[in-house]
C-alpha cells in the first residue's frame, strides 16, 4: 500500500481497525500510528485558532461600522499603511537580490 492510501485508512478507521492490517511490532506500529495523527492534530488546531480569530476579526470589523468612521483619517491611515508595506517589500526585494549577488547566484535574465 502507498503512504497516502495508509494516512487515509489511519485518518477514516480508528487505529485499532489499523494496526490490524500490519504485522509490524507493537512498539513500531506505536510510534507509527501516533506520528501519523501528529499532522491530523496540528492542523486540527490550527483550523480552530484561525476560525476563532477570522470570527472576532469580522465581529471587530463589523461594530466598528455600525460605529461610523471619519473617512478622511480611514484615507490617510489605509494610505500610511500602504506606503509602509510598499516600503517593506523594496526591502525585502534589495536584500534578497544583495544576497543572491554576494552568494553568487545568476541573476541575470534569458
Amino acid at each position: 500500500m502507498t503512504p497516502v492510501f495508509e494516512w487515509l485508512l489511519l485518518i477514516f478507521f480508528a487505529s485499532a481497525a489499523y494496526s490490524s492490517l500490519h504485522t509490524a511490532s507493537s512498539h513500531r506500529l506505536e510510534i507509527f500510528t501516533m506520528i501519523d495523527w501528529t499532522p491530523v492534530v496540528f492542523v486540527t488546531f490550527k483550523v480552530l485558532i484561525f476560525g476563532t480569530c477570522m470570527f472576532f476579526a469580522i465581529k471587530w470589523h463589523y461594530d466598528q461600522g455600525k460605529k461610523g468612521a471619519n473617512k478622511r483619517a480611514l484615507w490617510l491611515t489605509g494610505g500610511k499603511v500602504v506606503a509602509a508595506f510598499m516600503l517593506a517589500l523594496l526591502c525585502v526585494v534589495l536584500f534578497t537580490f544583495t544576497l543572491a549577488s554576494k552568494l553568487g547566484l545568476d541573476l541575470n535574465m534569458p
